[in-house]
């Protein structure tokens, strides 16, 4: 078996089974929920702000669960918990079809957060760093494609099942794709470390000293220092890439949740912010390349660092888009911001404390991804509310990258030795 995979890696079959799993998390998704909302408001009677709380409130139990996804997948491996999670999303996908109470719908938003938003993101993004060290950061941002593709076609396909069938079907057809596709290729096809068919991170052993670089590829250490969260807990890196995590998410979240209503306010049209919306994911895909290849030949906290810079400009801009040409730039930039976060966001992880215990350490990771999203609408919401306009809310939230930026700095790779001497 190793002989064969010399040949093509395995590793890169790995990558497309990750960048499905990240398809596939689309019904766990803002992008896909929100074309629900209008159906349920519709057929059951229930206000807009009763919905959108209950969504909030869904999404940040379902992220203070998360750590313990992963905590399973250092113990149970990725094959067995893409399986599982694949299974169960599929069940909450059923049961989000057969909703007729506001409870119902309460379970149904959490389900399918925790395990669509959350964990279908995770468990492909440890995987990919198990198979990958050298090239890591241009395997992530392979991946990364399954979740722009995700954002572009979900919509689309959504608005296009409801108004054909309803939103029950909808429901139902997402949950039969997950059980006919995504969990038979998860369950023959993924293998949870190269080492467990004869092969190494990167390729063959024996090959590795041949491999030349490629896009996305640098000269980097073959040997990681592997950290357990309790170690990783003790270092100033740890918790100031936390803070870089849940910034991003918080702010983008709140942007999109109100972008028709921000945009309205500075007189733009909501097919415009719709434009808007679907560039910056096309943007993000040519920018998921470019971020990979950055990523390994540029120190992870530089990357963060640009990132919040660019986050700050990006509030800036909405005060002033008030015509189609600034609202296509926003939307560029928004897009490049976005292509930078999803890959050096994945790739720091593992990068500064190995593959290990990258499950619990990620886990961490992306809970605050998930709390992050669940805060980010409200103050958009209130600020708005009482102010009667997105500027003093705007000017608010640059505080936010402003800490990024500091975070970002003292954000440097730890050294374990040192550390744990201390």
């Amino acid at each position: 078996m190793a002989a064969f995979f010399g040949r093509i890696y395995y590793g890169w079959i790995i990558v497309f089974i990750g960048a499905l799993g990240i398809f596939f998390s689309g019904p766990g998704q803002t992008y896909s929920n929100s074309i629900f909302i209008d159906a349920y408001i519709e057929d059951f009677g229930w206000s807009r702000s009763l919905v959108s709380s209950v969504y909030s409130i869904a999404t940040l139990v379902a992220g203070l669960i998360m750590i313990f996804v992963g905590r399973f997948i250092d113990r149970f491996g990725q094959r067995v918990m893409m399986v599982v999670v694949g299974t169960l999303f599929a069940i909450a996908c059923f049961w989000n079809s057969a909703v007729s109470t506001i409870w119902m719908l309460s379970i149904g938003f959490f389900a399918i957060r925790l395990l669509g938003q959350g964990s279908m993101s995770l468990i492909p993004n440890t995987l990919a760093a198990q198979w990958f060290v050298k090239k890591r950061g241009f395997a992530v941002s392979l991946m990364a494609l399954g979740s722009f593709i995700s954002a572009m076609v979900f919509p689309i396909i959504n608005t296009w099942l409801i108004d054909t069938w309803d939103w029950r079907f909808a429901w139902q057809f997402w949950g039969i794709l997950l059980l006919v596709i995504f969990v038979p290729v998860a369950l023959l096809g993924v293998r949870n470390k190269p080492e467990d068919i004869g092969l190494e991170p990167d390729g063959p052993l024996k090959q590795k000293e041949e491999l030349k670089p490629i896009l996305g590829s640098a000269v980097v250490k073959e040997a990681e220092e592997d950290w357990t969260l309790q170690e990783a807990k003790k270092t100033r890196a740890f918790w100031a890439i936390l803070i870089c995590v849940g910034i991003p998410s918080m702010i983008n979240t709140g942007i999109t949740f109100h972008i028709l209503s921000i945009f309205g306010s500075n007189d733009l049209s909501p097919g415009i912010a719709a434009t808007v919306l679907s560039l910056m994911a096309m943007v993000g895909i040519p920018m998921s390349f470019v971020s990979g290849f950055i990523t390994d030949r540029v120190q992870t906290n530089y990357l963060l660092l640009a990132i919040f810079i660019i986050e700050f400009i990006l509030l800036l801009m909405l005060l002033i888009t008030n015509n189609f040409f600034m609202a296509i730039l926003f939307g560029i930039i928004w897009g490049t911001a976005n292509g930078l976060e999803r890959i050096s966001l994945n790739v720091i992880w593992p990068n500064y404390f190995g593959r290990k215990y990258i499950g619990s350490i990620n886990g961490v990771g992306v809970t605050m991804t998930v709390l992050g999203s669940s805060l980010g609408p409200l103050p958009f919401g209130v600020g708005f509310d009482l102010f009667h306009s997105y500027t003093p809310v705007l000017l608010a939230s640059l505080i936010f990258p402003v800490i990024g930026m500091v975070c970002a700095i003292l954000a440097k790779k730890p050294n374990k030795s040192e550390i744990l001497a201390k």
